[in-house]
């Protein structure tokens, strides 16, 4: 099988867990456009949260229904792939710069769903981890938050800047504090395991993460 079989598989399991009048988030990259076809295939009657314009387009064109969290603050799912998983289920998202979009509706949703394939496993995080930086003060943050890299990048739909954390990852969990208390930084891509329900690679058995369960 190819890498894009893989991603497929995965985005076809996650696909059949969207049932008639959910409420789904989609997030952003290569492997949810398999998603979308997938869900275009199927037709639930459900309603869709886009992370991203690249989505939101990719879902218009497939026909699906979309909505926003104005019209409602939770979703029942939500489904995104990710740049790196770890062993314990810590993930590394936002290479497309989505990332905190796709935060905020992974942490809207009853669960999360991540579909990779296994050129995501990794056996720790490393860099680049990427940021979000609030364009107000942007020198400032600059010089606090080292070693970070500038993408050349347009604006996110939210007017952020687009940037790459460099440093070690080391703790996930300590690198996340840190960044999350900086001032100027909008979000991180580091998705903590208590985030995550299931986590799909390609055609292999489901992973739960440690936090909320065993390896199926």
């Amino acid at each position: 099988m190819t890498r894009e079989d893989h991603q497929r598989a995965a985005a076809r399991r996650a696909a059949a867990l969207v049932d008639d009048g959910m409420r789904v988030g989609l997030g952003t990259g290569s492997t949810v456009a398999f998603l979308i076809e997938e869900l275009a295939a199927r037709r639930p009657a459900a309603s869709y949260v886009a992370t991203s314009p690249r989505t939101e387009a990719t879902a218009r064109s497939y026909g699906l229904s979309l909505t926003t969290l104005e019209d409602g603050p939770t979703l029942d799912l939500a489904i995104d792939g990710a740049d790196q998983v770890a062993p314990d289920g810590w993930l590394v998202k936002g290479k497309g710069g989505a990332l905190t979009r796709e935060k905020i509706v992974a942490s809207a949703s009853a669960r999360f769903v991540v579909i990779v394939d296994e050129t995501k496993l990794v056996d720790a995080l490393r860099p680049p981890v990427p940021v979000e930086l609030l364009a107000f003060g942007l020198a400032a943050t600059l010089s606090r938050v080292a070693p970070l890299r500038l993408r050349d990048a347009p604006r996110t739909p939210d007017d952020g800047v687009l940037a790459d954390y460099l440093g070690e990852v080391g703790s996930p969990g300590a690198l996340a504090r840190w960044l999350e208390g900086c001032a100027g930084v909008v979000e991180h891509g580091l998705f903590a395991p208590t985030l995550v329900h299931t986590i799909y690679v390609g055609a292999r058995d489901a992973i739960h993460p440690p936090s909320t369960g065993d390896v199926v």
